[in-house]
């Protein structure tokens, strides 16, 4: 069931992955990891304005992670993708080794979430004065320039290693479950094959099985591509079109030719 990661990394080398989440975890998940390497990417960066754009992620991080319990799906999740790997363990033609250092991987972030701190959960950084006054300028264009938020600003003119040291006490309570979701997602990724289809005249249907439980639809163009899909349905059926790119001054339309490309159902 899980494929070698270095063999889906030579089939996607040469690939443009375009990702759809099928139920409302998924597109948690796929927000998290997107902010949480946004703010990974500019954090390591020591210009203010990359300081700037870092906060700003952390912020959005913890405006998605105040609704609904995240550390607990998380854990939910967690236990489930052991489980269905437990089931392998007995299976023939399966590579022991490689599955046991996937479930190891899994239980150390279950264990690493299972430590954080329940309720109180990220709780230092909602009651953080610092980040609240910026969470709330922000939403005011322009809000948190140097007249706005002057102690912001103070801080952005710091050296380095002293915005460094607080993004690293800001990091420590959002990296067990940002983390886990990282791994989550992987598991997800590799879990199944893709699969050459064709979509004719620039449209293809998708019906999918209502046991399957498909999580995550992943479609791959080269990357010299001048199409890319646009995505409606549900986890039972999906409806994918192709559109061609135009430019930014004019609409893109949905080509007629036939497409051919590659495509990952993902449970």
């Amino acid at each position: 069931m899980y494929s070698n990661p270095s063999s889906e990394s030579a089939t996607e080398s040469h690939a443009v992955i375009f990702e759809q989440p099928l139920n409302e975890r998924m597109r948690t998940y796929l927000r998290l990891e997107f902010l949480y390497r946004q703010t990974l990417f500019h954090q390591a960066l020591p210009d203010r304005w990359a300081s700037r754009a870092a906060v700003s992620s952390l912020l959005e991080i913890l405006a998605i992670t105040a609704r609904g319990d995240a550390r607990a799906d998380a854990l939910k999740e967690l236990e489930r993708q052991l489980a269905v790997l437990n089931e392998f363990r007995t299976r023939d033609g399966v590579d022991s080794d490689r599955l046991h250092s996937i479930m190891t991987e899994l239980a150390e972030h279950r264990n690493q979430l299972n430590g954080a701190a329940g309720g109180a959960f990220m709780q230092n950084l909602r009651d953080s004065d610092f980040l609240n006054a910026i969470r709330l300028r922000s939403a005011i264009p322009g809000g948190t320039c140097e007249f706005d938020l002057r102690d912001y600003f103070h801080w952005l003119n710091q050296p380095y290693a002293v915005r460094q040291t607080a993004f690293n006490e800001w990091m420590t309570s959002i990296r067990a479950l940002c983390e886990a979701v990282t791994c989550l997602l992987w598991v997800t990724r590799q879990n199944s094959r893709p699969q050459n289809q064709t979509a004719t005249a620039g449209h293809f249907q998708l019906n999918l099985d209502r046991d399957s439980h498909c999580q995550l639809l992943r479609i791959a163009l080269p990357h010299d591509t001048t199409l890319f899909p646009e995505i409606s349905g549900s986890h039972y059926r999906c409806s994918i079109s192709f559109m061609e790119w135009h430019g930014v001054t004019t609409r893109s339309t949905q080509t007629t030719q036939d497409v051919a490309f590659l495509l990952t159902t993902c449970v």
